[in-house]
């Protein structure tokens, strides 16, 4: 008896010692992550790799060492699996957040019962974007519904980021999204609006181009897809089918 009780306070010692070294490294993980971009740490947590953790910031994650000293950006691949641990996580975490952004800051086309749902990251005057909607029937009568989310490639201070706005200020955001992206006059209007958050989204999510398309599972998909090809790449998905070509 008395040599079970023993054992039963090793192992308990031996776990508050595991936490506690757990409790130490996480602090000092904080801490620097806090003092190197001053921002909270939105998780932190042991990563596949012993001393390595997992850190996340929003929709960003990153690998810091222990101890915080070391830094790592990067994928971890596991080769038996031959699982992205790291993309799978970032797929999930662009989800999210564009889950928390929420439909009501997005100006959507698509069908009263979609079988598929794509959101858009989209620049009123890039040329593959006015493709994509030029196309947009397509894609409905598919069965796809289409999120737009504005992005200006060239900043807040651009032509382009008007038009956004404009857009959305517009009576009928649907129609003129449609004669924007047809080259149609725009009135120049303002309103309380989201396209500030939505490029900063974007950025935040990893978008450099337009279109950007973020398919259900959170993956992008660069540049712009004909309707079937698309409906095919998230049919795919759907079916846990999906070709590793057709991801990001």
């Amino acid at each position: 008896m008395r040599k079970c009780l023993l054992n039963v306070l090793m192992v308990g010692l031996f776990l508050s010692g595991s936490v506690a070294m757990a409790a130490e490294s996480y602090d000092k993980i904080k801490a620097r992550v806090v003092a190197e971009s001053g921002k909270e740490p939105t998780s932190i947590k042991p990563s596949p790799i012993k001393d390595l953790y997992e850190v996340t910031i929003g929709s960003q994650i990153f690998y810091l060492s222990e101890d915080g000293k070391y830094h790592f950006s990067g994928d971890i691949i596991d080769l038996d699996t031959k699982q992205n641990v790291t993309d799978e996580k970032r797929d999930s975490l662009r989800k999210a957040a564009l889950d928390a952004f929420g439909e009501k800051n997005m100006i959507v086309f698509g069908p009263k019962v979609p079988k598929h749902t794509i959101t858009v990251f989209t620049d009123i005057d890039c040329g593959y974007c006015r493709k994509l909607h030029n196309e947009i029937a397509d894609y409905t009568k598919l069965g796809i519904k289409v999120r737009y989310l504005a992005f200006p490639r060239a900043g807040l201070a651009s032509e382009s980021y008007t038009k956004a706005v404009s857009v959305w200020c517009a009576d009928d955001r649907q129609k003129a999204m449609t004669n924007a992206k047809q080259g149609g006059n725009l009135p120049t209007k303002t309103c309380d609006n989201p396209v500030a958050a939505e490029y900063a989204l974007g950025q935040e999510l990893g978008v450099t181009g337009t279109p950007a398309l973020v398919l259900e599972n959170g993956k992008i998909y660069p540049g712009y897809a004909p309707a079937k090809q698309l409906f095919d790449i998230l049919e795919k998905i759907k079916t846990g089918k999906d070709d590793k070509k057709d991801k990001k």
